[in-house]
């Protein structure tokens, strides 16, 4: 049985125990692991699920579902769900896997970000507990704010960020109609979220026409003057690295949400497993998903690679880890990107970056929006399209 994992996903030890404990629970079954890497995978998978020599279980990313199910080829689990644990997915991984109501994709292990502060900026400025709702949240980081030190570290194209703000205003980047895709940035509550971001970004210096990556935030953080970032945990040691200065000073608390007791929403990236319905091993490969999807490994997965096991009933795992913990926290209301084949298309060339910049440099948000909004409809369409 041919099994693809993507890089970095398992350790070696990791991969490797886990196929000794199939491979005895199984007699008979030998199992080959092959690493892929992430950069040209649909197109690789797209081509083994049309292939009559398809491996028997491939990793993807919870945002590819939709493309590799448009193309055909990948099994449908719907009936399976109760049995390999869905009842307590963790909804970032579950709505991705899931197309038309029917579920393709069985969620393997997610990441999101998180807020990395300065604990000892925070106790400098009298703050004692991190922030558990928007508003205190606001209040924390003006407090937080003087000459020479930024609240907060927020560059103007991170849609990541905007999409959480979002959905927790009970809005979505894009909306699906009778089958087809319409942008909704113009709509009311997206347009609150946009005024949320904008205020927030207000307490730091993070430039309106670049994302995470330039300048390269952890780098900035690193110089210090900041006292919270928006990352994912692991980004604390890469800090670490550059600033050594740093260590033992950073904590982690997830993105308030609006009420107390509800993490904000988190955009969730991370991988789910699908069966390619040509694979010659189907009894095979179910097992295999079950068995590595299942309390055991997700428990040994979350505490070995800190990353958020697919359930919500297994967030102790992380218990002994701060950062993975409050990942696992904040994945407790996780989303992901609207479930359409041609979102990759719109990550390529991202209207609503081009969006948060306008709005950022002072265009009427309404008007900006609206733009943006047609050229998501556009993009996911496939033809000009006009919002209504």
């Amino acid at each position: 049985m041919e099994v693809w994992l993507m890089r970095g996903s398992l350790s070696d030890e990791l991969a490797d125990a886990v196929v000794r404990d199939f491979e005895s629970r199984n007699p008979g079954v030998e199992v080959e692991v092959t690493v892929q890497d992430w950069s040209g995978i649909d197109r690789k998978v797209t081509a083994a699920l049309a292939s009559d020599d398809a491996p028997d279980v491939i990793e993807v990313g919870n945002t590819q579902v939709a493309q590799y199910v448009e193309a055909g080829g990948v099994r449908n689990l719907t009936i399976e769900v109760t049995d390999l644990g869905g009842d307590h997915w963790i909804p970032g991984l579950e709505e991705p896997g899931k197309i038309d109501g029917y579920q393709y994709g069985v969620p393997f292990y997610a990441a999101n970000r998180v807020i990395i502060y300065r604990k000892d900026l925070f106790a400098r400025a009298g703050i004692t507990s991190p922030p558990t709702t928007r508003e205190e949240w606001l209040e924390v980081t003006a407090r937080l704010t003087r000459p020479g030190l930024q609240g907060i570290y927020l560059p103007g194209r991170n849609w990541y960020v905007l999409a959480g703000f979002v959905w927790d205003e009970g809005g979505d980047l894009a909306v699906e109609r009778s089958g087809q895709w319409t942008g909704a940035l113009h709509t009311p509550r997206a347009l609150r979220a946009m005024e949320f971001y904008k205020k927030l970004r207000s307490y730091g210096r993070g430039p309106a026409d670049s994302d995470e990556g330039d300048p390269e935030q952890r780098g900035v953080f690193a110089k210090g003057g900041i006292a919270q970032l928006i990352d994912v945990p692991g980004a604390a040691e890469l800090i670490v690295e550059a600033n050594p200065d740093l260590a033992g000073k950073l904590g982690f608390f997830p993105i308030p949400g609006k009420k107390k007791g509800t993490p904000g929403a988190v955009f969730t990236g991370g991988s789910v497993l699908i069966i390619p319905e040509k694979g010659d091993e189907q009894d095979a490969a179910y097992s295999f998903v079950k068995l590595l999807t299942g309390e055991k490994w997700q428990r040994k997965l979350a505490r070995t690679m800190s990353v958020v096991p697919n359930s919500t009933e297994l967030a102790d795992a992380l218990e002994d880890d701060p950062g993975a913990a409050a990942m696992a926290e904040g994945a407790r209301n996780g989303h992901a990107t609207p479930n359409s084949p041609r979102w990759g298309e719109l990550e390529a060339d991202n209207p609503i970056k081009r969006y948060q910049t306008e709005v950022l440099r002072g265009a009427d948000a309404r008007t900006a929006a609206r733009r943006a909004s047609e050229e998501i409809t556009e993009i996911l369409t496939g033809r000009r399209g006009r919002v209504e």
